[in-house]
């Protein structure tokens, strides 16, 4: 990526009622938050209530500027104007109310000489008519300090699950009858909606139905969504099949793409559809090389995006990379304990025939391939690619009459149990994990050890670490171990491991290939990929928040 202009200035924040406190507090160079009067939390992003005791009676407080360090990252992937790379993203958690944390830049440090636990101090950075606090290395330099704790803590998520509140199951009334891909590559150059339809025709002839049969469409995130990662929606697919659906849902706050899906079980288990067709596109490859071109211009976001691009954290892997950071801190995993994971990934793409990247990969490889943002390398991240999934979801009184045995849903986890902002959740796995894994189990009598293929989502190398753990195919923490070699999760290990070579190697699409990856091999037509004996399945979606997890089986 090229440097931005030299003295082009960095991005400011946009205040609002709410937040011009926050960004304009710098004018006198004191730190403040919103604080509840009641339990004395800070409050933050600042909201009209207290999520802790929910009280009403909120106030601007002033603290005292002083953090711990509990998240650094050295970006060198992404630069901005004003903050040319490479640089630090941190995060640091306020001393008195360690439950907040601030995305933010540290300065006046070389980024060697970092250490988690440090005490950080704030300062100011004026950007037009904002204050960005940004934090140094306090002079005074007491032992490190541990990271705070979680809220709830990984171990403890369980015990916010809440259980089903009847035992008719929604799962029961619905399966999964066809699924389709279009080709997939490298900048193909083709109009996405052209592959939407490509996935969309198979899928349904998979299924033994005809368009006419379709009443339902579901998709994720919708029209007008993500550049570079939708073809329209469920509006520009409908013009184009002439479907009239009875029922149809487009959203980007769901679970991920598989959101999509759960969404059309609903409906035909609730007798609203029978057969519903779900698909996802992407085509970032080309989306970017219009970009390079000048032919499109890339849409325009004003100033900033939120409380992260101020401080450069413009990508998922500048977020991610905090929280492995802090897992190799908590835990002991390696830049090798991921690395097991990218060779997995690209052993199994080797034996898919429409795989991105399909030449060998070594541990030498990975582990000297240029650095995205520490403790990411290229190898970390997932491969930009055009392709579209489709999947249709029909009621289950149909499954006699459809062309295939069907692939039964045996249970999803949906639940959020942590806060949904990427710098306030989890803070040594990926965000929204924990809670839905848990209560993914609370749904089935089914346990990990029944689990005879993982779908794992594979964004980056730790999004899978962080779902193996989440759902207990080994204890939290102990992937260093579980992982160690790569047995465990290569096509005949106990845990087979996205055999077809996920996101990493096979193509960024954005989970919903896991799905299409999952129905293939529990039918038994994975050709040289295939995982002997697999009848059941779990298919994670969703890369940071928010996501969700299916557990699939077929009737064998």
């Amino acid at each position: 990526m090229s440097e931005p202009p030299a003295g082009a200035a960095r991005p400011r924040p946009q205040p609002d009622q709410e937040t011009e406190f926050f960004w304009t507090s710098g004018r006198d160079g004191r730190l403040r938050f919103r604080a509840c009067a009641a339990c004395s939390a800070l409050i933050h992003p600042p909201q009209p209530v207290c999520r802790h005791c929910r009280g009403h009676d909120t106030a601007v407080r002033e603290v005292s500027g002083r953090a711990t360090l509990i998240g650094f990252t050295v970006n060198h992937r992404f630069p901005l104007p004003g903050l040319p790379a490479p640089f630090v993203v941190a995060q640091v958690a306020i001393e008195e109310d360690p439950r907040v944390r601030l995305t933010t830049n540290v300065v006046d440090c070389a980024p060697e000489d970092l250490r988690l636990g440090m005490l950080m101090e704030v300062v100011f950075e004026q950007v037009g008519d904002t204050w960005l606090p940004v934090f140094r290395p306090a002079e005074a330099q007491p032992e490190p300090a541990p990271l705070p704790p979680d809220d709830p803590a990984p171990a403890r998520m369980p015990d916010h699950v809440r259980r089903a509140s009847t035992a008719r199951r929604f799962e029961d009334g619905a399966v999964i009858s066809g699924a389709g891909a279009s080709r997939i590559g490298r900048r193909l150059m083709v109009p996405p909606l052209h592959l939407t339809v490509e996935a969309c025709e198979k899928a349904v002839a998979d299924a033994g139905l005809t368009l006419d049969d379709i009443d339902g469409l579901s998709t994720y995130p919708g029209g007008g969504a993500y550049g570079g990662f939708a073809e329209g929606g469920v509006t520009a697919l409908e013009s184009a099949l002439g479907i009239r659906p009875v029922w149809h849902n487009g959203a980007g706050e769901t679970f991920g793409p598989g959101g999509s899906v759960i969404a059309a079980m609903l409906a035909v288990a609730g007798g609203l559809a029978r057969h519903v067709l779900c698909f996802r596109t992407v085509w970032e490859a080309t989306y970017a090389e219009l970009i390079r071109q000048g032919k499109i211009q890339p849409p325009r976001s004003g100033t900033a995006d939120g409380w992260f691009k101020p401080f450069g954290a413009v990508s998922p892997a500048v977020m991610l990379a905090m929280n492995a950071q802090r897992h190799m801190h908590r835990y002991g995993s390696t830049r090798e304990t991921l690395g097991w994971i990218a060779l997995n990934q690209r052993a199994g793409a080797a034996r898919h025939p429409h795989a991105v990247y399909r030449d060998p990969l070594t541990m030498d490889d990975y582990l000297s391939a240029r650095t995205i943002t520490t403790p990411f390398g290229l190898y970390d991240c997932d491969v930009p690619c055009d392709a579209a999934t489709a999947v249709v979801v029909s009621a289950a009184e149909t499954a006699p009459d459809l062309r295939k045995a069907p692939v039964r849903v045996e249970a999803v986890g949906t639940q959020i149990v942590e806060r949904p902002e990427w710098d306030q959740a989890t803070l040594t796995h990926e965000p929204q994990v924990l809670g839905q894994a848990a209560h993914l189990w609370t749904r089935t009598d089914l346990r990990p050890a029944d689990v005879d293929v993982a779908l794992l989502y594979d964004g980056f190398t730790f999004n899978c670490l962080s779902w193996i753990e989440a759902l207990g195919f080994c204890g939290i923490g102990e992937a260093r171990d579980f992982l160690d070699g790569g047995k465990n999760i290569a096509r005949n290990g106990i845990l087979p491991l996205n055999p077809h070579g996920g996101q990493l190697s096979h193509g960024r699409t954005h989970g919903m290939g896991l799905l299409h990856e999952a129905v293939v091999q529990l039918r038994g037509e994975a050709d040289a990929r295939q995982v002997a004996g697999a009848r059941t399945a779990v298919v994670s979606s969703g890369g940071l928040t928010p996501s969700g997890v299916l557990l699939l089986r077929t009737d064998g």
